[in-house]
């Protein structure tokens, strides 16, 4: 498997991989900071580099750059779920998605491509995450929300049930949604109040 992205993230998607057995041979990134991530080679990268064989996962955590990416690389993508995820046999995970330590996504949930659960979020039955969605660590989803393409929701934020909240919308940490959010809307607080 290859990772494009050498940052910060990046070293959470290597854990979920180590967790599981998966190798990761390289990383690219297109501005190379640093030689190796967690004794993993970085080296810069150039479209004409092909390796169609392989799996690839963006491993960069803002999602309007992991949706410009996706677009450019163009490649074959794999999906990365962390040995301690509970994951139920009745939902789906698209390609290019990972998932973190310690999360849980219960029955029935359809999560898209290239979307990043983080770390012991719970997205409860019932709920429908476009692509390039971000859920955040200790964020919860009651059942049936549903959550439009490269939506951010912040850490520890709580959504009620049966919630549609739209298209790259940004929760902030902590929030309580108990109404629906429209599209490109800034949301805030207990209970959440839109800021912009």
């Amino acid at each position: 498997m290859i990772l494009f992205g050498a940052s910060g993230h990046c070293k959470s998607v290597i854990d979920i991989a180590e967790s599981i057995g998966e190798t990761i041979d390289i990383i690219y990134d297109d501005n190379p900071k640093a030689e190796a991530i967690c004794h993993i080679p970085v080296q810069r990268y150039l479209p004409e580099i092909s390796r169609s064989a392989d799996t690839w996962i963006i491993s960069i955590g803002n999602n309007k750059t992991r949706h410009d990416i996706s677009k450019k690389l163009g490649k074959k993508f794999g999906v990365l779920i962390h040995r301690t995820a509970s994951l139920s046999s009745w939902s789906t995970v698209g390609d290019g998605s990972v998932v973190m330590a310690k999360a849980v996504i219960n029955a029935c949930v359809s999560i898209g491509q290239h979307c990043i659960i983080n770390s012991a979020a719970v997205i409860e039955h019932d709920c429908k995450l476009a692509d390039f969605v971000h859920i955040s660590p200790n964020a919860s989803l009651a059942g049936g929300v549903t959550v439009g393409e490269g939506t951010h929701i912040g850490i520890g934020a709580c959504v009620l049930p049966e919630i549609k909240i739209g298209k790259w919308v940004t929760i902030g940490a902590g929030a309580v949604i108990i109404k629906d959010v429209a599209d490109g809307a800034v949301v805030v607080g207990n209970p959440g109040r839109i800021i912009d």
